[in-house]
């Protein structure tokens, strides 16, 4: 037993840590078995960071000889302890890393897990990477005893998972870390076998991390920790992206993705690469079938594991990985990288670039197979992930043609099921030139738009863009299939009907009019073509920031001019016409500039926009509404 050199210091655990304990001891799902699956994880992570270590330090002083995973069963003290001669960690490491979940959003997704139960509670154990906790569900006591590689002093760890910890500094602690867990009586109602029980040990390695790269050794003692006779290994550390698709069964593929990803759901779809000739590399990939909840967090960890050679180089390897993809998980395993690659070097490899637009086809092919072939699948796969694939519309042009054709959206078409581009524009009528869309920040607010009376009216299609990221593509990408995209709160539309010039010449001294009186804030007053109901709209010119763009850069921090829009009058409304008769009877009027005010705030408010004076646009109102009594 490691002796103890100071003082035994009692702290807290940070506040969201003893939420997430006390449900991981009155644990509220039934897998208990994970808790071995997650510290043997934990362990495979510390020996290949060692040995990452070493390549990148050799003066390094650590044991690398018989890198090994051991589990030792103790059923007469009823333990079960996993130990790794890893990289092992230093008194903060244990501190920051233990009594602390530093992870923005962990008080939100505890207050999830306690709506959501079973589900929720496995997602927060992926997603934020504390599997360590899990080991509370099977243990009243923990104890943990570790020591840095190249470190002389070891730390010893110990919670009853009460609200407080013991942390001691140890003189001669074993290189790597030991995890004891003092095992609750089994229970069968409560799920908790004997975990002191060789065979069901035994079976939960095989079930859950067979593919480990390092040997997983058992040994059955009544003697603690100290005695380990008769060690045998119990997972066959075959990498599984190096064994041919008939060899590994789809549990496998689904426990490795569960493995590397920390995800308690197996996943969506499966992809494996092998590539050969200039660059050789193999890969095994995986679609999530739910979205983690940090996919849109700025500090959000992504990218694939990187090997060589079969050796584990690093963690979210973001080189391999476009951003919009982030979601991906999986390994790649490259030939001919040198050992001691870092993320620097990888940014400009010119192998690991090509390597990347491979797997970036791959994923987008894989999808659009997945579109055709397994609608049902296409459609989880878009919900949990479209937002994010759309931003490869902005950040990478080269694909751009394959992204659209792997896009769904909310259309006027139907209101339930989303349309892919490609159906779109097999609906277009005969001569339609444009792909229609309106940009908004919910389907109600789009539906009621006054921007669509005219092409509802007419039955042209028009695509509901509701996410942020539509903003910023819709004006970037020229268009799909040799038909472009038109906004149809931009420019002028040609619906087939002109204004004639008889109407245009009642309306040209009121036009002129109402430009300037309301030139503080519109860029021209014109007649309409895609008004049928509503009097008037506010419509921007075709290179215009929409207002919705306006409010995010602004959100960012990025000043901006202010940008005039043009109002446009619906010449056969009654308030519009009234308001023509009005001018050309009383042009002096005062109150007639207050009508065009009028119509111009309403127009604002008609497309979820923002009025520069909300009391005198309802003091407008009233007014009016007072007189007309």
């Amino acid at each position: 037993m490691a002796e103890g050199t100071g003082t035994v210091e009692t702290l807290e655990f940070q506040s969201e840590a003893r939420q997430l304990l006390q449900l991981m001891i009155h644990s509220i799902y039934s897998n208990k078995d994970i808790f071995l699956r997650e510290l043997v994880s934990n362990a495979s992570d510390a020996l290949d960071k060692l040995r990452l270590e070493t390549y990148r330090d050799k003066d390094l002083q650590a044991d690398t000889d018989n890198l090994h995973i051991e589990i030792l069963l103790d059923s007469d003290a009823r333990t079960l302890t996993v130990r790794d001669n890893g990289i092992g960690m230093s008194r903060d490491d244990v501190v920051n890393l233990i009594g602390t979940i530093a992870k923005s959003g962990t008080a939100d997704f505890l207050r999830k897990l306690k709506e959501s139960k079973e589900s929720a509670g496995q997602d927060l154990i992926g997603q934020f990477g504390v599997g360590f906790y899990s080991s509370f569900m099977v243990a009243d006591k923990v104890t943990l005893v570790t020591r840095r590689a190249g470190t002389d002093e070891g730390v010893r760890w110990e919670s009853t998972g009460e609200g407080t910890y013991t942390i001691e500094s140890l003189s001669d602690a074993p290189q790597g870390t030991s995890v004891t867990l003092h095992l609750k009586p089994a229970d069968d109602e409560d799920h908790l076998y004997d975990y002191t029980s060789p065979w069901k040990v035994r079976e939960i390695v095989k079930r859950y991390s067979d593919f480990i790269t390092w040997p997983v050794q058992m040994a059955k003692t009544g003697e603690g920790e100290e005695g380990s006779a008769g060690l045998e290994t119990v997972n066959s550390m075959k990498a599984l992206w190096a064994r041919s698709k008939d060899e590994v069964s789809d549990e496998e593929y689904h426990e490795f993705y569960k493995h590397i990803s920390h995800d308690w759901t197996d996943p969506l779809e499966t992809v494996r690469m092998q590539a050969e000739g200039t660059f050789e590399y193999q890969a095994l990939l995986f679609l999530p079938s739910r979205a983690p909840m940090d996919l849109f967090m700025r500090d959000a960890k992504r990218g694939v594991q990187l090997y060589v050679k079969r050796v584990f180089i690093m963690d979210d390897c973001e080189a391999l990985m476009p951003n919009y993809l982030r979601f991906v998980k999986g390994v790649v395993d490259a030939q001919d990288l040198s050992l001691n690659v870092s993320r620097e070097i990888l940014q400009q490899d010119r192998q690991i670039r090509a390597i990347r637009r491979r797997l970036e086809k791959k994923i987008l092919s894989t999808v659009k197979t997945m579109m055709t072939e397994e609608p049902e699948k296409y459609a989880t796969f878009w919900s949990e992930f479209g937002r994010a694939v759309k931003e490869g519309l902005i950040d990478d042009p080269e694909n751009r043609e394959q992204i659209l054709e792997i896009s769904s959206f909310a259309s006027t078409h139907h209101a339930e099921k989303p349309t892919s581009l490609r159906d779109y524009v097999s609906r277009m009528k005969e001569g339609q030139e444009h792909i229609y869309y309106l940009t908004g920040d919910s389907r109600t607010t789009i539906e009621n738009s006054p921007h669509l009376e005219a092409f509802r009216a007419k039955g042209y299609e028009v695509l509901i863009l509701t996410d942020p990221v539509d903003e910023m593509w819709a004006d970037a990408v020229s268009g799909f299939d040799g038909k472009t995209f038109q906004s149809v709160a931009k420019g002028e539309v040609d619906l087939g009907d002109e204004t004639s010039e008889e109407k245009k010449a009642e309306y040209e001294d009121l036009l002129k009019w109402m430009s300037a009186t309301l030139s503080d804030t519109v860029k021209e007053v014109r007649l309409s073509s895609r008004l049928t109901t509503s009097p008037s709209c506010i419509v921007g010119d075709a290179g215009d920031l929409t207002p919705t763009l306006e409010k995010m850069y602004r959100a960012m921090g990025q000043e901006l001019p202010p940008v005039k829009r043009v109002l446009e009058l619906n010449p056969d409304h009654a308030l519009v016409t009234g308001l023509r008769k009005a001018f050309a009877e009383h042009p002096e009027d005062a109150s007639l500039a207050e009508t065009a005010e009028l119509l111009h705030g309403m127009a604002l408010l008609a497309e979820g926009g923002e009025l520069s004076d909300p009391s005198r646009f309802l003091n407008l109102v009233a007014d009016r509404a007072a007189k007309a009594l």
